[in-house]
């Protein structure tokens, strides 16, 4: 259940909620106009606890001040946003996550913040509360869907207002308030379809789902089922299906703001609902997270929902090829030699390399939309985390003003990319003997060929193509990421896409 955010015209100091927030810095502990107001009508509470020492700021600290009925608040929490000089977006985003989680699990469920929250020299007054809302949540995201037991000890904050002294002020605060809901619900749904087991998500319930978000969205979806893949020539996607009784999908969402803006850009997703590596089998251990390898579609849906609730002025395909990877009797085999919708031959090393092979098929029916650019999100590579770590997606495409574009979108949304090389030396390794090129080459520079093997299926058309693997499930929380499916990639496509025009 995602947080209420409303806004309201009043004074902070004879708010009456459960709990204020304040952010401050370590080393200023000025105070706003909202913040002295409230220091003085509880006789200098909040200025007693800086001076005492026991709250000093600093990064992702915390500290609860009782007003003891001095204000109809009965409680300020203090939230530390570190030093002055080392401030972001993305530390106010962690001081939302920080704040409302813990609030949450102390059984709070009503909160107020002031329109002012800060004073930060750089920064708008808007991005500020946009940043703290958003990440307080992502922060409170809890995936409990599935348990049937003491359901009434899971905890919820039900309601946060922002308080602003002047009517003209609200109007901003609301349309704040809807962008960031919208961005919430899209991250929550990435995050539910990841969480969700894969008997739960098979690619029919994928489709289900797809079409379902495209009737309250007024979306267009399309569904090509495997007799229309086959008609279409689509060898490599039904390859890696052949292994699974769950029919694969091809899910396709259209939004269309228009023919005034142009050609759709086009966002494809993988979609593997479960992967054990086919053939070439995964080792047992944790396989169970391979319920994950679906998370760039998951993306793709969520992105999709959001352009269409913010009414974004681009046009938009969202392409999430769906099917499961399993060992079955018809299961294709190392060795085997496919060829692509694009006409093209592929030579099986690993049946465990089966994503590029279903976004291979993807990327060339994208050409079909004659889009003005492709980028592409998928759990690709175990090799990408083992060169960028949990936290990071690596980038790689064939035109450097779409990746600048997609750095701009990180740099703003603090989901973090590093570029990798996409040179025409890495694509030796994939050379075959017997067909166009392999599905995989030696363990070096893993997600680079892997990139590398996309991007002879893209022509003449601007891509970048998008390593999720590592910052798609994490193992240990963040302030703003809880453990499990993280979301990665909604809010950095939604920067992109409000951003683009």
């Amino acid at each position: 259940m995602s947080i209420k955010f409303n806004s309201k015209v009043g004074n902070i100091v004879a708010e009456k909620t459960e709990v204020i927030i304040f952010p401050f810095f370590e080393d200023h502990h000025e105070f706003t106009s909202e913040m002295g107001a409230i220091d003085k009508a509880t006789s200098g509470l909040i200025r007693h606890v800086l001076n005492s020492g026991d709250f000093k700021g600093e990064f992702n600290t915390l500290s609860m001040v009782y007003t003891q009925g001095k204000i109809p608040t009965p409680r300020i929490l203090l939230v530390g946003l570190g030093k002055k000089d080392r401030f972001n977006l993305e530390i106010m985003r962690e001081a939302g996550g920080k704040g409302l989680k813990y609030l949450r699990d102390i059984g709070i469920k009503r909160i107020a913040i002031p329109g002012e929250l800060i004073e930060a020299n750089g920064f708008k007054k808007e991005d500020l509360i946009e940043a703290f809302l958003t990440g307080g949540s992502l922060g409170i995201y809890q995936f409990k869907d599935l348990i049937t037991t003491e359901k009434d000890k899971i905890k919820n904050i039900n309601e946060c207002v922002v308080v602003v002294k002047r009517k003209e002020e609200a109007k901003t605060i609301k349309n704040i308030i809807t962008f960031t809901t919208i961005i919430t619900q899209a991250v929550y749904l990435a995050r539910d379809l990841v969480s969700l087991p894969a008997n739960k998500k098979t690619p029919t319930i994928l489709a289900n789902r797809a079409q379902a978000i495209a009737k309250r969205n007024r979306l267009r979806c399309k569904i090509i089922n495997e007799l229309q893949a086959r008609k279409l020539g689509m060898g490599a996607f039904l390859s890696v299906a052949q292994g699974s009784q769950e029919p694969a999908k091809i899910i396709i969402l259209e939004y269309n703001a228009g023919s005034s803006y142009g050609p759709p850009l086009v966002i494809i997703g993988k979609g593997i609902t479960f992967d054990s590596g086919g053939i070439s089998l995964k080792s047992p251990e944790k396989m169970e997270k391979m319920k994950n390898d679906m998370a760039g579609g998951a993306v793709v849906m969520g992105v999709v929902q959001a352009v269409a609730q913010m009414k974004l002025p681009v046009n938009l395909v969202g392409i999430i090829p769906a099917t499961e990877n399993l060992p079955g009797g018809r299961a294709y085999k190392p060795g085997d030699v496919l060829t692509s919708l694009s006409g093209q031959t592929i030579e099986v090393v690993s049946t465990d390399a089966e994503g590029r092979l279903i976004l291979a098929d993807a990327l060339t029916y994208a050409h079909r939309f004659k889009p003005r650019a492709i980028l592409d999100l998928a759990t690709l590579t175990g090799a990408c985390i083992i060169a960028l770590g949990d936290h990071v997606a690596g980038i790689m495409g064939n035109d450097d003003s779409l990746i600048e574009r997609v750095k701009v979108a990180s740099e703003k949304t603090g989901e973090k990319v590093w570029q990798l090389p996409l040179w025409e030396e890495y694509f030796e390794y994939l050379k075959s003997d017997i067909a166009d090129f392999k599905n995989v080459g030696e363990r070096a520079a893993g997600p680079i060929t892997g990139g590398m093997f996309l991007s002879k299926f893209v022509k003449g058309i601007p891509w970048v193509h998008i390593d999720i693997a590592g910052p798609t499930w994490l193992e240990k929380e963040r302030p703003y990421i809880p453990k499990g499916a993280s979301g990665f990639g909604v809010r950095l496509l939604l920067q992109l896409l409000r951003d683009w025009n």
